[in-house]
């Protein structure tokens, strides 16, 4: 069965949040010969990233293709997108109909926004736990990489976002085949990095 991802892309959005999640949907598009990874903007056009990376999404809202799963990074510029309301009903309509519908880091805001995360389990970045939860109506859970609830999967920061793009390949195929993705990729996390010698 053929699956389509949705990035959704917008001004200030955290570059890893995003490409690292990319990196392992398409290797694992690339290996399974089937599925589909796109980017999703409100309007045609580069977006500019946190960091200065433009990105010429592949579709805008009114083009996008129906996804299976929508995914929304953080960064800086979900705290202007909470207030957008165009990309909000988006999300919240397109959201319904995803089989996971998923998040990075403070992507997570505009989840809640949307309604996909009132009254679920969720995590974010560690610096926007208590603003998420003075959001109400959410449980925010600190120091974990991921969490699910339901067809919400909310993660943590950049790397946490790579966790759980394999975690959700294991989901839509299964765990042998995103290991399988996980070497490919040569994604083998090593210790936390040490000053040491």
């Amino acid at each position: 069965m053929a699956f389509t991802t949705g990035i959704l892309l917008f001004d200030d959005a955290e570059e890893l949040d995003f490409a690292g999640p990319w990196e392992v949907l398409t290797s694992a598009a690339a290996l399974a010969k089937e599925d589909r990874v796109v980017t999703i903007a409100e309007k045609p056009g580069p977006v500019r990233c946190a960091k200065g990376l433009r990105v010429l999404p592949d579709h805008g809202f009114a083009d996008a293709p129906r996804l299976d799963v929508v995914l929304v990074p953080g960064g800086q510029g979900t705290r202007r997108e909470v207030s957008n309301p165009v990309l909000i009903d988006w999300l919240r309509k397109v959201g319904e109909s995803c089989r996971w519908v998923t998040s990075v880091c403070t992507g997570a805001l505009l989840l809640h926004e949307a309604g996909f995360a009132r009254g679920k389990r969720v995590t974010t970045h560690w610096g926007f736990v208590e603003t998420l939860r003075q959001r109400g109506d959410v449980t925010v859970l600190d120091g974990v990489r991921y969490v699910r609830d339901g067809n919400l999967v909310t993660a943590a920061g950049i790397s946490a976002g790579i966790d759980m793009a394999l975690w959700l390949v294991g989901q839509l195929h299964t765990p042998e085949f995103a290991r399988t993705v996980q070497r490919y990729m040569q994604y083998d996390p090593a210790p936390p990095y040490s000053a040491e010698v």
